[in-house]
């Protein structure tokens, strides 16, 4: 059992190619939902976005492949787009909850607002290269009532340069034949590497909540 596992993790590229051929062009409307529901729905901020990107791409160099470099970077363009405006629209009227206004006292939410109208654009471009991060960015933004049109530029480019970044990067991977015969092994080690900022993040919020509950 363990062993078939562990063939499945190191070949399951093996796998995808028949079922992205049944799937036909069905498959880059799964890709625009996998990616819209990561960036604009919070419960969906585990999803892989960048580990998905990079690895369509790389598949999409793959001799054979029938992904389309050329359609999925416009898939993963708006998907990304349209799931952050969802979020930011989510977040903008979150005040309107009872619940909202009790769990976030109004002198926070000022602070975060403060916080948005000082580094607001540079929170929104650079807290899309941080897994999970990043799915939280546009609703805060929206429930700190950050410039619509402000949030709009610096999350188009935010959004243009993750999109075009990670497919660039996975389809040049797909070219080299070393990628191509280790491929599976590659995408986990990739797929891990992605994973280390969040867990970061979540290990410094678990220590600083356990210091101040220390005192």
């Amino acid at each position: 059992m363990i062993s078939q596992a562990l063939f499945f993790l190191s070949h399951f590229h093996l796998y995808l190619a028949p079922l992205i051929e049944t799937l036909g062009g069905w498959v880059y409307l799964a890709l625009f939902a996998l990616v819209f529901m990561e960036t604009g729905l919070v419960v969906f901020a585990f999803l892989p976005g960048e580990s998905l990107i990079f690895f369509t791409s790389t598949l999409a160099a793959l001799t054979g492949s029938t992904l389309d470099i050329r359609i999925l970077l416009p898939v993963f363009f708006f998907a990304a787009l349209i799931g952050d405006t969802v979020n930011y629209e989510i977040g903008r009227n979150l005040h309107r909850l009872p619940l909202f206004r009790r769990l976030i006292p109004e002198e926070k939410l000022e602070k975060t607002q403060r916080f948005f109208e000082k580094h607001g654009g540079k929170t929104v471009i650079f807290g899309r290269f941080i897994p999970l991060i990043r799915t939280f960015i546009p609703l805060i933004s929206g429930s700190a009532k950050m410039d619509y049109k402000r949030f709009s530029i610096y999350n188009l480019l935010g959004v243009l340069l993750w999109v075009t970044f990670g497919s660039s990067l996975g389809y040049f991977f797909g070219q080299i034949s070393y990628v191509q015969e280790h491929f599976s092994l590659i995408f986990i080690a990739l797929a891990a590497l992605t994973a280390v900022p969040g867990l970061f993040v979540l290990l410094y919020r678990f220590m600083k909540n356990g210091t101040t509950a220390g005192y």
